[in-house]
């Protein structure tokens, strides 16, 4: 029974109501969004979903992991140009439900776009892509001429 009863923190005092943070804070958050009232991480597409994104720079290749649970290789377009790369797509409502209402929702679906600077080190035409388990891969080549080359030093 002793675990069940929570008790206030008396310590701590009252935060009090500061009109000057309150101001400071929505100039913050109006300069924080770009000039359509998009943040920088979102853009036109995104309806509040923008895929989660790595990108690791190895010796042969870009590698770029896009998290798309739900999303269809078909719904997919993924291009290239100049040095960005764009992923965009549609994840299709999975099912219509005739009766009830949602009580929690927190699955998404409709469009999104992403798009991704690349360093001028990538070969675009032997891009590779594939799709498992919701997570989109792209294997991105290196230009010969812009891998890094290892220099041996010989001791003598």
């Amino acid at each position: 029974m002793n675990g069940l009863i929570k008790r206030k923190d008396r310590g701590t005092p009252a935060r009090r109501y500061d009109p000057f943070e309150y101001l400071q804070n929505e100039i913050n958050r109006i300069f924080d969004r770009d000039l359509w009232g998009w943040s920088e991480q979102g853009g036109l597409f995104d309806n509040g979903f923008t895929p989660a994104v790595d990108v690791r720079d190895n010796d042969d290749n870009i590698e770029v992991r896009c998290d798309l649970p739900g999303v269809e290789k078909d719904d997919l377009d993924i291009s290239i140009s100049g040095q960005s790369l764009t992923i965009k797509g549609e994840k299709k409502d999975s099912k219509e439900e005739k009766n009830g209402e949602y009580y929690h929702r927190e699955s998404w679906s409709g469009s999104f776009q992403r798009s991704i600077t690349l360093p001028d080190t990538v070969d675009p035409d032997k891009s590779s892509a594939e799709m498992k388990n919701g997570v989109l891969t792209l294997t991105l080549p290196k230009k010969e001429e812009k891998k890094r080359k290892q220099i041996e030093v010989k001791v003598k």
